[in-house]
């Protein structure tokens, strides 16, 4: 729980190659962690809820007060978008959805049996219930009870988030930026936007004039990894503390492609020299890297990227290809924080060894 009120949130995906997004993400930082740990903070405790940042997150609960204004907005915006990227006629769906999972609790998209789109839509082909389900999560009138492997599986809001006093707007807005703040340690307003994505660009950017006047925050110089300094802002403070700071742990950290490290793409390049997109909707063919690649953080610098999956049958985390970044030698030492860094990776998966392809170890 400690760990994701730090990060913020932890993204949420489906795909498992080793394990899933969520997982991984907290694995890294605390490498006792295993899968079995998250569910009783989400669906016994409450302690966590299911929604949205730049994309499906687990969030603190009593944080849920901010994100009562993201359903007001996600409402206006999802009307919009989805006149042409939805079937239509979801919308009278959402009085039998409702209904039905008042009458009988928690249901899944598959409980509203009978149901097909009419058309194809492109990647999800969501039948009207389904649409009418996702609606109302995302504009708080359900909330995800569960889930069932990874299927969602929807009831009232009512009977899952707890009460929590009203905030305004302003709060929010405030709230939104100074947590963006903190975790970040220093930003633009458009990164301080993106990152709850609960405010705009322009909301942020007005909000940092007045923090900036009021001596909230300070402009300070932040330089990349092309040596050239960019203006960010920053808590009073930051820099000298940042200076004070002893050298991060030396050991290798395997990253989830989500990991909100590297999340924000341009960031991560700009500061780590360290080019990266995942390569899932690429055809095979145009992949540089591979499927679905991991980036390797040794202390304070990301040294490479490997392609491995969980290969189950055989009880193996298996690599299929390492690429180190120009300039990083696979050393005696390195191969050593590297081997045990999927070692560990390993046993939180469940898995008895790590088997190496033949030809794994790749050029940059």
């Amino acid at each position: 729980m400690s760990v994701i009120r730090g990060l913020g949130f932890v993204q949420l995906d489906s795909v498992s190659t080793v394990e899933r997004a969520h997982h991984m993400i907290l694995h890294a930082r605390r490498t006792a962690y295993r899968p079995a740990h998250l569910a009783p903070l989400l669906d016994r405790d409450r302690l966590l809820f299911e929604h949205w940042t730049h994309d499906a997150a687990i969030l603190p609960t009593d944080w849920l007060p901010h994100w009562r204004h993201r359903f007001a907005r996600d409402a206006a915006r999802l009307q919009r978008r989805w006149k042409t990227w939805r079937e239509p006629g979801y919308e009278a769906r959402f009085t039998p959805v409702l209904d039905r999972i008042a009458a009988e609790g928690p249901l899944r998209s598959d409980d509203f049996t009978g149901e097909r789109p009419g058309r194809s839509t492109g990647w999800w082909d969501w039948h009207p219930s389904k649409t009418a389900l996702e609606y109302l999560w995302r504009t708080g009138q359900l909330a995800v009870a569960r889930r069932d492997g990874f299927r969602k599986v929807y009831d009232l809001a009512s009977r899952i988030y707890p009460d929590h006093p009203q905030v305004s707007e302003t709060e929010t807005l405030d709230w939104a930026a100074t947590a963006a703040l903190d975790r970040l340690g220093f930003a633009s307003p458009g990164e301080l936007a993106a990152f709850w994505d609960l405010a705009t660009p322009e909301e942020m950017k007005t909000w940092a004039v007045a923090a900036a006047n009021s001596g909230m925050v300070e402009e300070i110089l932040v330089e990349g990894a092309d040596g050239r300094r960019h203006p960010r802002l920053a808590r009073p403070g930051t820099v000298a503390e940042a200076q004070a700071l002893p050298p991060a742990p030396g050991q290798i950290r395997v990253l989830s492609p989500f990991d909100p490290m590297i999340r924000d793409r341009a960031r991560t390049e700009r500061l780590f020299g360290f080019h990266y997109r995942i390569e899932i909707f690429v055809p095979a063919h145009r992949r540089r890297w591979g499927y679905y690649v991991f980036p390797l953080l040794e202390g304070e610098r990301l040294v490479g990227r490997i392609d491995m999956s969980a290969d189950r049958k055989a009880g193996a985390l298996h690599v299929a290809a390492l690429w180190p970044e120009p300039g990083v030698r696979m050393g005696t030492g390195r191969r050593a924080r590297l081997d045990a860094a999927l070692a560990r990776t390993a046993r939180f998966a469940g898995l008895d060894t790590v088997t190496w392809a033949p030809d794994a170890l790749r050029p940059d």
